[in-house]
């Protein structure tokens, strides 16, 4: 970064250097080294609640707030970009007092709200972006004089992931029910796209689309088994783009009226992503799930950076990911799968 921009960078954050507590920052940690950090004033936005993995999200962000001395204010769109778009301009616009020093979300809807980034960085307020890149991001960068960064998760390893599941746990070939993300939402095309660059060709793909909830994986299962043609297809697996959707999607073929069409929907393996300890992990355990891809949260390292560019004046880089994993591990599930046989309809 220029010389300039450090220095406008420094003066931007002078009002708190006063009492700011000396931090280290590696290997993903910040350690107090002297004093606690001032009250600094975050904001940081989630899609919806409903979903154990922003809730996950919310709990990090929380907990590495208090840990590094932080205010932080959470606060949910309910899967609504317009009112995401509004709460975040509420805060940008609100009085120098109450004003966030940064603002973290995770993008709604096709973008990621390039005007409202600008209006954030012209406020001289930190912007990260997470679970996505931003096209606007370099600009922001250049120009803006509070960091500007993006921390994600790897969604397209994540997608790799689940193909490589698919082909340990269908060894001989098959169908899947597989239930994306919104349609608009770039996590949910990356690891689409994941998939597809790892599932065998023996493996055919039929898409659902739910919101990242229980009950929207429920809903368009529902649906999609009242169909005619949903009765005549033979299913192999279920998969899902994240755990709350494998089973909403559960739920809803387990209701079903039909007896022999609930033992035949229920006797296929269901996967889901992000894998969080207390759900995805433990539906893993209990047999709800046959495998999970564990998604680490990303507002921690998120935090933990925004600490480290306000003691070192400097922009962090421009894209951060975390490393998802396979839980069971891919060659666990070929091991468990090896004998298996192809079910006839």
């Amino acid at each position: 970064m220029r010389a300039c921009h450090d220095t406008a960078l420094r003066r931007d954050f002078a009002k708190h250097r006063s009492s700011f507590s000396m931090y280290s920052f590696r290997d993903g940690a910040i350690k107090d080294l002297d004093r606690p950090m001032p009250k600094l004033n975050y904001l940081l936005s989630l899609p919806t609640d409903d979903n154990d993995y922003q809730q996950e999200q919310a709990t990090a962000a929380q907990e590495t707030a208090q840990r590094l001395g932080l205010d932080l204010q959470v606060v949910y769109a309910d899967n609504d970009a317009i009112k995401q778009s509004d709460q975040i301009l509420k805060a940008i616009q609100s009085s120098a007092g109450a004003r966030p020093d940064a603002i973290l979300f995770e993008p709604l809807g096709s973008t990621a709200l390039p005007q409202v980034a600008r209006a954030a960085s012209g406020a001289g307020i930190g912007w990260v972006v997470l679970n996505r890149n931003a096209e606007y991001l370099p600009e922001l960068r250049r120009s803006g004089r509070a960091p500007a960064f993006a921390v994600s998760s790897d969604h397209l390893e994540i997608g790799r992931i689940q193909g490589q599941q698919f082909a340990a746990l269908l060894p001989n070939g098959g169908s899947v029910l597989y239930i994306q993300g919104p349609s608009e939402n770039s996590a949910a095309k990356e690891r689409t796209t994941g998939m597809q660059q790892t599932k065998p060709a023996n493996i055919k793909i039929n898409m659902l689309k739910g919101q990242w909830t229980e009950e929207s994986a429920y809903k368009a299962v529902s649906s999609w088994m009242r169909l005619s043609t949903s009765v005549k297809q033979f299913v192999d697996l279920v998969g899902a783009q994240d755990d709350s959707m494998a089973i909403g999607a559960r739920k809803a073929m387990q209701e079903s009226a039909d007896e022999a069409a609930r033992e035949k929907w229920l006797g296929v393996p269901f996967t889901g992503c992000d894998g969080l300890i207390a759900t995805g992990q433990q539906y893993v355990r209990s047999g709800l799930l046959a495998a999970t891809v564990v998604v680490p949260p990303n507002t921690k390292l998120a935090l933990e950076m925004l600490v480290a560019a306000m003691q070192n004046g400097k922009n962090p880089p421009e894209l951060a990911l975390t490393a998802p994993t396979s839980f069971p591990s891919v060659e666990d599930l070929k091991r468990a799968s090896k004998d298996k046989k192809p079910r006839s309809s």
